[in-house]
Order: structure tokens, then C-alpha cells, then sequence
């Protein structure tokens, strides 16, 4: 269970891509906390300072500011890694819209100039955030692997090339490459804050400090609401997984499955406060239902998510109420 049993060479060294943002600061933690060495790339486009100060004075971590775009950047941090978490990317669909020739440069190009560096360099696995938007438009629920549907978004787009680049670099250039596709996650360091901000930080800063949410749609859109400790799982357990699974993509969830109005009302409930919500128009590009098939990651990489929705949440509204 978890991933705080999972043993690695003494002195092994981590390299998180996008390693001051949501899940890369949390990735840090752990692998800090379990004794390894983190090499934290990041050129703080979106993600923040803040997130990894916490780590500055710990010998076992180093922090780089670059971009992946920059390939030379990448070989430089690649350099005697062991492993690459390579979390670094744009995310939020609708933004895509509005930005695919950037997105094309950070999600894709940067992806490719990393996965490059990493085949020069040797590193054993590339484990890689891919997302739960390459279902696109395939109707059946639970998602399956293998079972996509037209793509919505141009950031669908740069995860499903990502995903078809995993596979070459695994198949010509000797690198063993693991696609997670996140499904919805949430918890401690996600931030509240921006337009594209995600859903569940948004209504617990809006709702504590007595403002009335907007939800997109009629709120009978349903996620697969993913706890952060169980993305970190995914990934370690990523990290020493079979070489034969090497090139395939896994979905990364609990594999529940939340309706948004209810969300919503849990966390009035638990916040204690009775504001109704506003309703907006749908998100162009969103996805109406989400719901993971986890099987695959459970028998190819032994994941075994221990934080359900209720148990995540709970965690978060506390991180939030003493964060904000």
C-alpha cells in the first residue's frame, strides 16, 4: 500500500520536471522525505517559488530554473539522473484553446527535447503526466486504455502526441518511458488562484471567504476526483515497473466517480457555510464524464490508490484552511 515502503539505491537521484508547480512540489516532498536526491527543474512560467522554498536547505535537493524547450537545458539536468518525473507542461483545456501554438512548444516539444536528453543521458525510466483528456469524446464509462474517442482540446492533443512519442523513444532509443494520465487531481499546493484555475482549490477559497462560486454547466458533470498521495504512487511505482511495460500509457485515479453539484455541496457542508452556487455556461473542449478503469496500473505497475474522494478531501480542506 502507499509508496513510503519502496526502496532505491542509496544516493539514486530524481529529476521533477515542473518540480515547483502542484504535483512537482509534492513529488520533491516525498522523495526528500524517503531520502533520495531531487534535482527540481522549473522555470516558474506556472509554477511558484514558494511551492519548494520549503526544500532550499535540504543538501539532497538542487533546484534548476530553466525551460524545457531549451534542449541543452535538458541535457544539463538529465546528467547522472536515475529517474525523470517529468511533470512539466501547461495545463486547463480552455487556455489551449485560446494558445495551441504555445502549447505545442511547452506540452509537445518540451516533452520530446526531454525525452531526448534523457536517452543521451542514460536515465533508466522517463515517467511522464499525461491526462484523462486523451478519452476525448468516447462516450463508454468506465475509460479504458485503448478505447479513446476524438479529441477535444489542443491540450489533448499535445498529451496523446506525448504518449505516441513515449512509444518511439521506447521502441528506437533504448528508454524506458511510463505515461500516467491523470484523471482530476487535487490537494495540498494546488492553487486557488487565476482563470484556469482548478475547480476544487477554486470553490474552497471562494466559499471561506464568503464569495459565491460559478459552476460551469448544470453540474451534473462527473470526475474521478484523484487525491495528490496517490499521483506520487503512481509515479515511484512507475519508477520500477517492468521494463516489458515500458511504452504504455496507465490511467492514474481512485476510480470513483463524483458528480460536481455534489462536490460542491460536500464542501459547503464541511466548510460550514450556505451559499448557493452560480451556474455558468459550459467549458468549451470539457469532457462530460470521467471515470477511470484502473486495472491496467494495478496489475502492470502494482498501484493501489489508498486515499478514496472523502478521505483526499478532507485532507485538503484542512491544508486550505490553514494555507489561505
Amino acid at each position: 500500500m502507499g509508496y513510503k515502503h519502496l526502496k532505491f539505491d542509496e544516493g539514486t537521484t530524481f529529476l521533477v520536471t515542473g518540480g515547483a508547480g502542484f504535483i512537482g512540489s509534492n513529488l520533491c516532498e516525498a522523495i526528500l522525505g524517503m531520502g533520495y536526491k531531487v534535482r527540481c527543474l522549473d522555470d516558474l512560467s506556472t509554477g511558484k517559488q514558494e511551492n519548494v522554498d520549503l526544500f532550499i536547505d535540504n543538501p539532497n535537493y538542487t533546484f534548476i530554473k530553466g525551460d524545457i524547450r531549451d534542449l541543452d537545458t535538458c541535457l544539463r539536468a538529465t546528467e547522472g539522473v536515475d529517474f525523470v518525473l517529468n511533470q512539466a507542461a501547461w495545463g486547463s483545456v480552455p487556455r489551449s484553446i485560446k494558445m495551441p501554438l504555445l502549447y505545442e512548444e511547452i506540452n509537445i516539444r518540451g516533452t520530446l527535447n526531454m525525452m531526448e536528453a534523457s536517452a543521451q543521458n542514460g536515465v533508466k525510466k522517463f515517467v511522464y503526466a499525461s491526462s484523462s483528456s486523451v478519452y476525448g469524446d468516447e462516450p463508454n464509462l468506465p475509460k479504458y486504455e485503448g478505447r479513446e474517442g476524438n479529441l477535444l482540446s489542443p491540450y489533448a492533443l499535445t498529451k496523446h502526441v506525448c504518449e505516441e512519442y513515449g512509444k518511439q523513444y521506447t521502441r528506437h532509443y533504448g528508454l524506458d518511458t511510463y505515461g500516467l494520465r491523470y484523471f482530476n487531481v487535487f490537494g495540498r499546493r494546488q492553487t486557488p488562484d487565476g482563470a484556469y484555475a482548478a475547480v476544487i482549490p477554486k470553490f474552497i477559497k471562494m466559499l471561506l471567504n464568503g464569495e459565491q462560486p460559478t459552476i460551469n454547466g448544470d453540474g451534473k458533470q462527473s470526475r474521478d476526483f484523484t487525491y495528490i498521495e496517490n499521483v506520487i504512487e503512481a509515479n515511484l511505482k512507475a519508477c520500477k515497473a517492468d521494463h516489458k511495460y515500458a511504452g504504455e500509457a496507465f490511467n492514474v485515479a481512485y476510480g470513483g466517480r463524483e458528480y460536481l453539484i455534489d462536490v460542491y455541496y460536500n464542501l459547503t457542508e464541511a466548510l460550514g457555510v450556505d451559499i448557493e452556487p452560480n451556474f455558468g455556461p459550459d467549458r468549451a473542449g470539457d469532457i462530460k464524464h470521467s471515470n477511470a478503469d484502473i486495472s491496467k496500473a494495478r496489475e502492470m505497475l502494482g498501484y493501489d490508490p489508498d486515499y478514496s474522494f472523502a478521505d483526499g478531501i478532507k485532507l485538503a480542506i484542512e491544508w486550505y484552511k490553514n494555507n489561505l
